[in-house]
């Protein structure tokens, strides 16, 4: 408890003094996977080689950090989980997570200080693809890198407090659960609103 509350605080401490402004939401939503979602392995002479594997759409809860150290540009840090499902020949064969973590530069329409604030986001991040019944502890599940991209917008009310909209998108490769012969683009349309802060 205690180093989470000196790590706020010298997070805080940094952005009052280099003139930063600092921001902290929660978010949720709809995660929407495109039809890339399906994979196809290679697996000739085995049985069920035929069944197709599918990422179901489901659900993001994360939160996100913000420093807005100019007028119209910002850069974002952020933590987002999603629960999904895997599908087997249209089987569920259990929910499962997605873990992503995401670095992104942010341009807003409006300046520093607006009541509201649409802007446009773009960045990097990374995907912890986890099984049914795995973990992400211990080195569990499969990392996957790619990128980020969309938009939102920030509605500031009652002084501090502000509400957010985000459409974001993260792209990267399938991941192939130790399968062979998958190959292509995953991605996640993650779609939440949420409650945060600004100082």
């Amino acid at each position: 408890m205690k180093s989470t509350f000196f790590a706020l605080a010298l997070i805080c401490g940094t952005s009052l003094a280099f003139g930063q402004s600092f921001e902290g939401a929660v978010t949720g939503g709809p995660t929407v996977l495109s039809s890339g979602s399906t994979i196809t392995p290679s697996l000739s002479g085995v049985p069920g080689a035929g069944d197709i594997l599918k990422l179901n759409n489901g659900w993001n809860l994360g939160f996100r950090m913000t420093l807005n150290p100019y007028k119209i540009f910002g850069y974002e840090f952020g933590y987002i989980y999603n629960r999904t499902h895997l599908l087997l020949g249209g089987a569920d064969q259990g929910g499962m997570a997605i873990h992503d973590g995401f670095a992104s530069g942010l341009i807003y329409a409006t300046k520093e200080g607006s009541r509201i604030r649409p802007f446009g986001a773009a960045g990097i991040n990374f995907s912890n693809f986890v099984q049914p019944g795995g973990s992400s502890q211990n080195g569990g599940g499969q990392n996957k890198f790619g990128i980020n991209y969309g938009a939102g917008v920030k509605v500031r009310f009652g002084g501090r407090w502000q509400m957010r909209f985000d459409i974001r998108q993260f792209n990267t490769s399938k991941p192939d659960f130790g399968l062979p012969g998958i190959s292509g683009r995953l991605l996640q349309t993650q779609i939440s609103a949420g409650f945060g802060f600004a100082l």
